[in-house]
């Protein structure tokens, strides 16, 4: 029997923030290969759909340069294993992304050559274009920047329509949904909302970019079926920010 046609998206080009974490899946440390398999599964859905897909990828689940620093390791040094660790990352999901028929380059801002490629802006760009998801690993090659940050630069960078920051919940809330029972989750803010309330959607440095660029940003669970589907169809699921919206309050929070 004939699949049925997919619909085409209301986004035609988006970078999906991914943080080393939600590699974990259940464990305490390391890789869980059916998180990446659920990952790729996510993706595919995406590039059916004739969505462009850029990855930027964190190393919380083996290295957190911060936590390293903490310690007392350098913080040069810290932030450079960090970098590593999103290589390592960037590598497994290339390859669950291949093993379900995708084609998928990892680009590093640090010059790793016998492993991946250099990321550089226009080249990322081809490969977009030519239906591969590009999977961008080191950050922004610099320390002190999160990766938070280089995925908002990278989304500038390749005129991305959309960014899409992966977390473990269904959105953005005025405290830990995990902690506090009653926190409000909002489904629209403005870049300035969250800066002026502290939200901990990513850091300072990340929003402001974003803010700058005109770039929405929409903060969904990723884990949950169909979410980024959703999002990128441009149906509100999660917290949508960007430089128009208020605050607006989920109507089963508010």
């Amino acid at each position: 029997m004939a699949r049925a046609p997919v619909s085409e998206a209301y986004y035609r080009r988006v970078l999906i923030k991914l943080s080393g974490e939600a590699l974990l899946g259940g464990q305490p440390y390391g890789i869980d290969f059916d998180v990446t398999k659920q990952i790729a599964r996510e993706v595919k859905d995406l590039i059916e759909r004739r969505v462009q897909v850029a990855i930027v990828i964190g190393g919380g689940n083996l290295f957190r340069g911060a936590g390293l620093a903490a310690k007392g390791l350098d913080c040069v040094s810290a932030d450079q294993m960090g970098m590593l660790a999103t290589i390592i990352n960037a590598l497994a999901l290339q390859d669950a992304l291949e093993a379900d028929g995708l084609f998928a380059r990892v680009m590093s801002a640090i010059k790793v050559n016998q492993v991946c490629e250099d990321y550089i802006r226009r080249r990322a760009v081809r490969h977009l274009e030519k239906g591969r998801v590009v999977i961008l690993a080191a950050g922004t090659g610099n320390p002190f920047f999160t990766t938070d940050s280089a995925a908002s630069l990278r989304a500038v960078e390749i005129a991305a329509d959309l960014m899409i920051k992966a977390t473990k919940v269904d959105g953005v809330y005025s405290a830990d949904p995990m902690t506090v029972r009653d926190a409000t989750r909002y489904d629209c803010l403005s870049y300035e909302e969250v800066l002026q309330r502290r939200l901990e959607v990513m850091d300072a440095t990340a929003i402001v970019l974003c803010r700058d660029n005109d770039m929405p940003l929409r903060v969904l669970n990723m884990a949950k079926p169909g979410a980024s589907r959703r999002a990128i169809m441009g149906e509100s699921e999660g917290t949508l920010i960007n430089n128009i919206n208020g605050v607006h309050t989920s109507s089963a929070d508010a």
